[in-house]
């Protein structure tokens, strides 16, 4: 079954837990029958930055076992590297917490790959309690993202864990 675009955009702004319900739906689909975790990565940072709204970046940065390195996303270009602890990225890393920064000039570490960034979301990706990597999200507007976003993004990244084969 095809997903509908339109409901989806329609629901996130209107009934944010219903819209998000609708993305994960949306990605199912696309994950389905593909367990590659890059493929699945860069479909749902697609996916995510054509629907959310007022976005500038979406993608995902894998740790390597040292520090986490840029992965599928969309927007302009990244960062390659950030060190654990660092930024907002390598804090959700550490802490294994979400992290909702209203306001990036008011985050001490706050690491600007794109000077158009206002605020931010980092959702820690972790299967086992091993460090997969971490979603973030950035959007030029000043506190873009709330609860209902971190809910959201937290159960679709909990299903994307598992709808992927990942590097041992």
């Amino acid at each position: 079954m095809q997903p509908n675009f339109n409901e989806i955009d329609t629901l996130l702004n209107s009934d944010p837990i219903a819209g998000y319900q609708q993305v994960q739906t949306a990605l199912a689909a696309l994950w389905q029958g593909e367990r590659n975790h890059i493929a699945n990565l860069a479909n749902t940072s697609a996916l995510l930055f054509c629907h959310l709204g007022k976005l500038n970046w979406a993608g995902f940065y894998l740790y390597d076992g040292h520090e986490l390195v840029v992965g599928p996303f969309q927007g302009k270009p990244a960062c390659v590297r950030i060190a654990l602890g660092r930024g907002v990225c390598g804090h959700a890393a550490v802490t294994g917490q979400t992290q909702i920064v209203p306001d990036v000039h008011a985050f001490a570490d706050h690491i600007a790959c794109d000077a158009a960034s206002q605020s931010e979301i980092v959702i820690p990706l972790y299967k086992d309690k091993r460090l997969l990597g971490v979603l973030d999200l950035d959007s030029p507007v000043l506190g873009r993202f709330t609860t209902a976003d971190a809910t959201g993004l937290g159960a679709i990244t909990t299903a994307l864990i598992s709808a992927c084969d990942w590097p041992v």
